[in-house]
């Protein structure tokens, strides 16, 4: 099954993986502040303004965001300015709405802490958030609803491995954040 990209969420980890039939010459690259989508050296050039965004970054006073696009600096911006994760995830993804392009692409993002977490998507038909207790999926295909996740993995390495490996179609890259009340750890996984 195709569900394009998605992040599982839950409180203590989060993680996210690029799944594309499109443009699948892309890599994630670690940053001072943040994991970084973008094309890989070899990659056709391309006027597509959703193929690369911060994907993980580290927010707030130990929260950690993970989502599909340019809405994951906004939400952490809003936590940084002290919003509630909930406040964070609404607004940005109110204000930016769905990606116009020919699918009309959901916006995804959670919010992870260490003990809680929260997870969103704004679609042409819905703007949804809400607090999860366990690791729950959202995708930008097929799967966007948020529903329940089975993810085995406790560290952010882990996670990012994990969800790469998941059994979806045309995996690219992940991303992941692990967080506990010592910090905010992150990994990337691309495919090596």
């Amino acid at each position: 099954m195709y569900v394009g990209r998605f992040v599982v969420v839950g409180p203590g980890l989060g993680a996210y993986r690029v799944s594309s039939r499109s443009f699948p010459n892309r890599q994630v690259t670690a940053r001072e502040d943040a994991l970084t989508v973008g094309p890989t050296p070899d990659a056709p050039e391309t006027d597509n303004p959703y193929i690369a965004y911060n994907c993980v970054r580290e927010a707030g006073d130990g929260l950690a965001v993970v989502g599909n696009g340019s809405h994951v600096d906004p939400i952490a911006e809003k936590l940084d300015l002290g919003y509630p994760p909930r406040d964070a995830l609404a607004t940005a993804l109110f204000a930016l709405d769905y990606e116009k392009d020919d699918y009309d692409t959901p916006r995804i993002a959670g919010v992870v802490g260490a003990e809680e977490a929260y997870v969103g998507t704004v679609r042409a038909d819905a703007l949804k958030v809400e607090r999860v207790e366990e690791a729950t999926l959202v995708a930008t295909y097929e799967k966007d609803d948020p529903e329940a996740y089975a993810l085995a993995a406790t560290t952010a390495e882990a996670a990012a491995r994990e969800v790469y490996d998941a059994d979806f179609e045309h995996a690219v890259c992940a991303a992941a954040a692990e967080v506990a009340a010592d910090g905010v750890e992150t990994a990337l996984y691309n495919g090596e």
